[in-house]
């Protein structure tokens, strides 16, 4: 699915530190937002780093289009994220979006055409700064007649995010490592998948945790997709930072991702 790219100087509405290390950014401009869908990314150019040269990869963590507000959750883990976590309302964020493909914008793998989500169950599962792309897709299967299931896993309670926002679209189960929120342990030991069946899987954020959602998925016979974090400068296929090995070989994940099926990803 092909979309058209805009370069836009978006204007920082809100900086809401959620703690030390996460900042949840919401960004507006005078002119309506383009069309963004669940599982794209935008591009942020850092300025006045001299450091960070190049941009910023940030998955689109929500589109308000009654405040006409795009929201980006933001991990300080380097110099350039650092920056980010350091802007105010007024400041502003030059932003190229949307980029990237989807999650699964229809059934996966249907037998009927006709099939629809209503009819599905489907599970979106995040860790840290992963869950940010869940809850746009979650509010757009919510939109649709689905109630998503979010999974959702951090190190400890301080480092799970916008739960709230999460709790107002479907049913959250949480895991922390230290158990001090939720089950202990990692998502993949939470007892609701061996619980209940799930239709479909979409899951994001860190490499060694998508690995084992994709082969529980695998095991378990069910559809799952990954949105992959690789580092990715350009977000047009042009610099080759970010190639994945795939079945079909080496692929780019800012043009030909970030979203794939777990199939083709030799993990």
């Amino acid at each position: 699915m092909k979309t058209k790219k805009y370069v836009l100087d978006l204007t920082v509405v809100s900086a809401v530190h959620l703690h030390e290390k996460y900042v949840h950014l919401k960004l507006t401009h005078e002119d309506p937002l383009p069309e963004m869908l669940p599982g794209q990314f935008v591009e942020v150019r850092v300025d006045n780093s001299p450091s960070t040269f190049l941009r910023r990869p940030i998955s689109i963590n929500f589109v308000d289009r009654k405040r006409n507000e795009l929201w980006l959750l933001v991990a300080a883990v380097g110099e350039g994220t650092r920056h980010l976590s350091k802007l105010h309302a007024g400041d502003v964020l030059n932003c190229v979006l949307p980029l990237g493909n989807t999650f699964s914008l229809t059934p996966p793998q249907a037998v009927n055409p006709s099939e629809n989500f209503s009819d599905r169950k489907v599970l979106l599962v995040g860790g840290g700064v992963g869950v940010a792309p869940l809850l746009y897709y979650g509010y757009w299967l919510e939109e649709r007649g689905v109630e998503p299931t979010f999974l959702l896993g951090a190190r400890r309670k301080q480092d799970l995010l916008l739960l709230d926002e999460f709790q107002q679209l479907g049913r959250v189960f949480v895991t922390t490592e230290d158990g001090s929120l939720g089950q202990p342990g990692f998502v993949t030991n939470h007892t609701i998948l061996s619980k209940e069946r799930f239709d479909q899987i979409s899951t994001c954020g860190p490499k060694p945790m998508m690995v084992a959602v994709a082969r529980y998925a695998q095991k378990e016979n069910i559809y799952c997709e990954a949105s992959l974090e690789n580092l990715m400068a350009c977000g047009l296929g042009a610099c080759l930072c970010c190639v994945e090995k795939t079945t079909e070989g080496n692929l780019c994940v800012c043009k030909e991702g970030p979203v794939f099926d777990t199939r083709r990803l030799l993990w």
